[in-house]
């Protein structure tokens, strides 16, 4: 007997709601305007959320703060431009009802004689009060910024825009702001565009900085759109295995040796360059300038690129405490885990029963390699709907560009190569991902152990909740375990799982037993 089977079309025509799966319909969708020196810019996010997703970003590169070092005053042609922009961010704002939009204005409104003009003409047009913002509120909401995006971060937070530079202390607190005249647009123009100018303009202020390191860590946080497009040029030079910049991180003299290269060479010299946009290209010498001074002047060791700044600072700054307490990385793949896995729940408890086993094992795991596992299991399923023979190359795109925050890029490695060995298997013969170079020798035998683990129980909960806790792993001798395995489910067992058992043994270099009962 046929059966009518389910009609996505009438599913929709059913559905009061809107929203597609691929959202999570509790969220009201919040909006920052940042209305900078040379970029205005436009980003809408699903909520306020320790790990917000970005709905639409627009930005329009108006050079604002052109013209304003020399003459104060605004560009009537850029100041046009603006205010094209903000009416269409407005109309799109509305058409994805925005439920909250905050206005930033930054150096270049803040200084220029017809700022407050301009600052009127985008009140009307947005009907909203502009927040505009000194150059220690731009510090601060930059490092706050780096506190949403990094574990943990320690050094000090660098942000450069078109109009200035503000560099901050991050520890657990944010403290000792400062703000410097040497946006790269700025710059160029204060050095009429002469580059030795420029960098005698770039040392003599940075010596007259006082920041200092809040801790131990000597880590430089780089945030703003032309140094992102300088480590990007860095990352292609050297052949960087992970394409997304932020969480890169590389030796300050190394980076520092770079800059002063793209300071003082012609930029066609390099390879990658038509890989750049077009539009930062004429400013990335001046941000090598900056970028190289700083980094010498603090005596930086390590610097890690940043993808949020300021606006994520000032989303940050909303949430309660609770809220800023949690772990962004696993927010982002949980929520992940709730859009396209079969069951968020079996997640959960696939975090908890490798928890449980890593114990028992005595394996003993980082802080990071902790995190990085929970984060393995959240997203170990939202490949099912692909092709059996893709779903290990889905992932890995997913796990390489994802927008995760609180992630090095060793810990995207590690997650890709823990969801490359879940699907591919751990023979010899497969070929790892070119990312998992990144990974120490430690963490990479522990993501072949967490890949083992999954292949096994996989095989026995087939992604189903409230079956992975009936079973049991425990240790019967110095070099033996068990597998416990009820009753209800002794017809589970078979020649694949079996299978995989013994490639869990070769990993852990112990035997395992299947025992069916207590």
């Amino acid at each position: 007997m046929r059966r009518k089977g389910f009609s996505i079309a009438g599913l929709l025509k059913a559905s009061n709601k809107t929203e597609a799966q691929g959202r999570l319909r509790e969220r009201v969708p919040v909006a920052i305007i940042d209305i900078g020196s040379n970029s205005v810019r436009q980003v809408i996010y699903e909520g306020l959320t320790r790990s917000p997703s970005v709905l639409f970003n627009e930005k329009v590169l108006c050079g604002l703060g052109k013209g304003v070092a020399k003459n104060g005053l605004l560009d009537d042609d850029a100041s046009n431009r603006a205010l094209t922009a903000i009416r269409r961010f407005v109309k799109l704002g509305d058409q994805l009802e925005v439920g909250e939009t905050h206005v930033l204005a930054t150096a270049a409104t803040r200084e220029a004689g017809n700022g407050e003009d301009f600052i009127s003409e985008i009140e009307t047009i947005t009907g909203r009060k502009i927040e505009l913002l000194s150059g220690r509120m731009e510090a601060e909401f930059a490092a706050l910024g780096i506190k949403s995006g990094f574990y943990k971060p320690e050094g000090v937070a660098g942000d450069l825009g078109g109009g200035s530079m503000e560099l901050i202390e991050v520890n657990g607190n944010v403290t000792n702001g400062v703000t410097t005249p040497l946006g790269s647009l700025r710059l160029q123009e204060m050095s009429n565009e002469n580059l030795t100018t420029a960098q005698k303009i770039a040392r003599k202020t940075i010596r007259g900085i006082n920041v200092s390191w809040p801790g131990k860590s000597r880590n430089f946080y780089a945030i703003g759109g032309t140094w992102r497009s300088l480590a990007r040029l860095h990352m292609l030079e050297v052949g960087h295995p992970l394409e997304v910049v932020h969480g890169y991180s590389v030796c300050a003299k190394e980076f520092s040796e770079f800059c002063r290269r793209v300071a003082s060479t012609a930029l066609d010299d390099f390879k990658h360059i038509e890989e750049i946009s077009k539009n930062r290209r004429p400013l990335l010498p001046y941000g090598a300038i900056v970028m190289a001074e700083t980094l010498e002047h603090l005596e930086a060791e390590q610097v890690s690129m940043s993808s949020v700044g300021l606006r994520e600072g000032y989303l940050y700054n909303l949430l309660d405490e609770e809220t800023r307490e949690q772990d962004a990385l696993l927010e982002a793949t949980a929520e992940l885990s709730i859009l396209r896995a079969r069951s968020p729940q079996h997640s959960r408890e696939l975090a908890e029963w490798t928890e449980m086993a890593f114990d028992t094992l005595e394996i003993a795991e980082t802080e990071s390699q902790r995190r990085w596992r929970i984060a393995a299991c959240n997203i170990a399923d939202i490949a099912w709907r692909s092709a059996s023979d893709f779903r290990a190359e889905q992932s890995l795109g997913i796990i390489n560009n994802a927008g995760f925050n609180s992630i090095s890029h060793e810990g995207r490695a590690f997650l890709s190569l823990v969801t490359f060995h879940r699907y591919q298997g751990l023979g010899s013969k497969k070929v790892k991902p070119v990312s998992a170079a990144l990974v120490s020798e430690e963490s990479e035998k522990l993501a072949r152990i967490l890949a083992a683990f999954f292949r096994v129980l996989y095989l026995f909960s087939a992604a189903v909740e409230d079956v992975l806790p009936q079973l049991e792993f425990k240790r019967t001798g110095e070099k033996t375990l068990a597998l416990v395995i009820p009753e209800t489910l002794m017809d589970m067992v078979g020649e694949k799982p079996e299978n995989r058992i013994e490639a869990l043994t070769r990993e852990l270099g112990e035997e395992i037993e299947i025992v069916i009962g207590a």
